[in-house]
């Protein structure tokens, strides 16, 4: 069966993943990269280095989202959003880069292994932090069980 994911069904499966996809798009290209990302309070949540996405979110912070869980052919949630890039600094920064670490840590594979993820907020202070601010959003499901 295919259907619509409701409201509820769309913000359970964004918790429920902490691996995404973001796309943006500028002077007729369109960028469409995965990220790590952190769901609360209707946003997304993530961070980035200095490079073409943060550029181009920069110049048209207009950007969509997309994540999925697939379990198989037959057996997926996918959800679709829209919404704003924010870029955030000061105190509000590093309570989002440590509840970043909180949230991507624990999934890791390597124990150990630093990534850009790093063990304190202060230790990447070159990365960008940024809020994307969801404004609307549509999933779909398929499910035969």
């Amino acid at each position: 069966m295919l259907g619509e994911l409701d409201k509820k069904e769309i913000v359970d499966l964004l918790q429920s993943q902490f691996i995404g996809r973001l796309g943006c798009h500028l002077n007729g290209k369109t960028y469409i990269v995965p990220i790590n990302y952190l769901y609360q309070n209707n946003a997304i949540y993530a961070h980035s280095g200095e490079g073409k996405k943060i550029e181009i979110m920069r110049e048209n912070p207009l950007v969509c989202f997309q994540v999925d869980d697939i379990k198989s052919m037959f057996k997926w949630k996918s959800a679709i959003l829209w919404g704003t890039f924010e870029e955030l600094k000061g105190k509000e920064r590093q309570q989002v880069m440590q509840s970043l670490i909180l949230r991507i840590m624990p999934n890791t594979n390597e124990i150990g292994r630093d990534a850009s993820h790093g063990i304190s907020p202060d230790l990447h202070s070159d990365l960008v932090v940024y809020r994307i601010n969801i404004e609307e959003g549509t999933g779909r499901y398929e499910s035969h069980e």
